[in-house]
């Protein structure tokens, strides 16, 4: 049975799951299906309230994949990870709508589309026939921006109007602003710094920012010392509206998200 999204949840943290030889922090980790177990129960038990699977690295100059070859890598994961973990929710990380299909009929529960269903637009319509969340990253194919925060506004509700068009209601339409995708560091931290005008389009926002090289650059340190950088992201965004955040530390960043919900009184205060 298919699990209810609710728009009004708890502040919620998204481990990252790369089943890739090439992502930029942990490809080839996760390959046998113990290492994906085992990897997807240490993050829930740090705090992780969904798991994202994906198949195909992102990482600059990556390279793109057959679909054959994206399904062999990822439906086995989505199965180990349901059997592991009957309760969590699961997202496949994924444009590609025969993909999606088959992570959902194998046990996904939400899309994470880092093309904003703008690549293969049937994404959407698997997502409202399936009743599946649906988030929509920005991202294009040039910087060839002429006024940045408004195109980026216009960018997402073109993939919006894709969505809702296919049927996907509302609640199921979640945004991600893409940091670290066709933008420069300096457009990286201006749309971090404007995320509330993206939480004002009225979807929830999601937040990717782990150990992003915008962060790198920022501290001058490598990618795996970049953990205080992205929670001073994860902090900011919280302040500012974001609901999700995609993270690859899960239990330092969960317990940042908890303080901060508390300071905000979006949990109760503790007792004496």
């Amino acid at each position: 049975m298919r699990k209810t999204w609710l728009k009004e949840h708890p502040t919620m943290v998204m481990g990252i799951l790369n089943i890739t030889p090439d992502s930029f922090s942990d490809g080839g980790n996760y390959i046998t299906q113990e290492q994906i177990k085992a990897k997807a129960i240490e993050m829930a038990n740090d705090g992780a309230a969904i798991i994202d699977i994906g198949g195909e690295s992102t990482r600059p100059g990556y390279r793109e994949i057959p679909i054959d070859e994206e399904i062999e890598r990822v439906i086995p994961a989505v199965r180990a990870v349901r059997e592991a973990l009957p309760d969590i929710w699961i997202s496949i990380d994924t444009w590609k709508s025969e993909v999606a299909l088959a992570a959902v009929q194998a046990g996904a529960d939400i899309i994470n589309d880092q093309w904003g269903a703008k690549r293969d637009p049937k994404i959407a319509q698997i997502a409202a026939t399936f009743g599946a969340p649906i988030i929509l990253m920005h991202n294009r194919t040039n910087r060839d921006y002429t006024n940045f925060m408004t195109n980026v506004k216009e960018d997402l509700q073109e993939s919006i109007e894709i969505a809702k068009n296919a049927g996907v209601p509302n609640h199921h339409i979640l945004l991600d602003p893409g940091f670290g995708f066709v933008k420069t560091p300096a457009q990286n931290l201006e749309v971090l710094r404007r995320i509330d005008e993206l939480v004002a389009m009225g979807h929830e926002v999601l937040l990717g920012t782990s150990r992003k090289s915008t962060i790198g650059l920022v501290l001058d340190l490598p990618v795996d010392e970049r953990m205080e950088g992205t929670g001073a992201t994860v902090v900011y965004g919280q302040t500012k509206g974001c609901t999700i955040f995609r993270v690859h530390d899960v239990r330092p960043i969960q317990r940042m998200i908890t303080m901060t919900d508390a300071i905000l009184g979006n949990t109760e205060a503790p007792h004496n």
